[in-house]
């Protein structure tokens, strides 16, 4: 339990492990001119804060119990988490674009980091306090440059992708990936595909379950799979949306023992 509570307090640095090969099926489909897709996609929310109630479930081999979370995202500025299980507080986290701290009860243990840590273990350079909220909220969480993807119409939607391997960790990483997005008709993102090129590492993520609140477009339920040397599902089922501000503690207690990463 120890190992995904505090990858779950990391909000999601379990992206750092390795991923297998995902075969995406090939459709008819025909090319179209990106412009308006990419102003369309690029639109930012237009809420200040948003209250998630969420179920957050784990598989990585053995057994790990649903947990209650509530997580807040105020715009720009935090991602703040709270987990329960059976009604007492268990976990909470909070990501600023400074980076990561969290903390879980069972093992009085605690974690700091910026998102150097995470970067690292993926082998990019992106990912930043910013592209974590276009993960939890349904936006692209990779770099997007519309001279090195064709966008092509299908009949359930439009699929970006990548027109060769792309580096997303600068000249040393060693790490291409050719990427892959599937978009509804109406601009919803459902899937995002990172595969590992020349090797079977690769990382998916879905969205399904849309809804519209206060004109706002959200995701029900986010997965995240992650196959390879070690594989890892983490879903979010989003059963309530709320736009009012709430208070987010976050203070670890000095008994305590913080947990270096590397």
């Amino acid at each position: 339990m120890k190992p995904i509570l505090i990858s779950l307090i990391a909000l999601f640095s379990v992206l750092s492990c390795k991923s297998a090969a995902v075969t995406t099926p090939v459709d008819s489909s025909e090319a179209v001119s990106s412009a308006a897709f990419f102003k369309e996609i690029a639109k930012e929310p237009t809420f200040d804060q948003v209250k998630i109630s969420s179920r957050v479930s784990a598989e990585t081999g053995s057994y790990v119990p649903p947990i209650d979370a509530t997580i807040y995202i105020e715009k720009d500025q935090k991602v703040w988490m709270n987990m329960a299980a059976v009604f007492f507080n268990v976990a909470r986290g909070i990501a600023t674009p400074q980076g990561i701290k969290g903390y879980e009860k069972w093992n009085k243990t605690y974690i700091e980091s910026d998102y150097s840590y995470l970067n690292r273990m993926l082998g990019v350079e992106f990912l930043s306090y910013e592209r974590l909220e276009d993960l939890l909220l349904g936006k692209s969480f990779v770099p997007l440059d519309p001279n090195s993807f064709e966008l092509r119409k299908n009949v359930s939607g439009y699929t970006l992708s990548s027109r060769g391997p792309l580096s997303l960790g600068g000249e040393t990483s060693g790490r291409d990936y050719q990427i892959s997005l599937q978009y509804a008709s109406n601009f919803d993102l459902n899937k995002v595909l990172l595969q590992q090129s020349n090797s079977n590492n690769s990382l998916e993520v879905t969205y399904s379950n849309w809804k519209t609140l206060s004109g706002q477009r959200l995701p029900g339920s986010v997965k995240i799979n992650i196959k390879g040397e070690k594989n890892g599902l983490i879903g979010l089922e989003n059963t309530k949306f709320e736009f009012t501000p709430i208070s987010t503690p976050y203070s670890v207690p000095g008994d305590y023992t913080k947990v270096e990463i590397r």
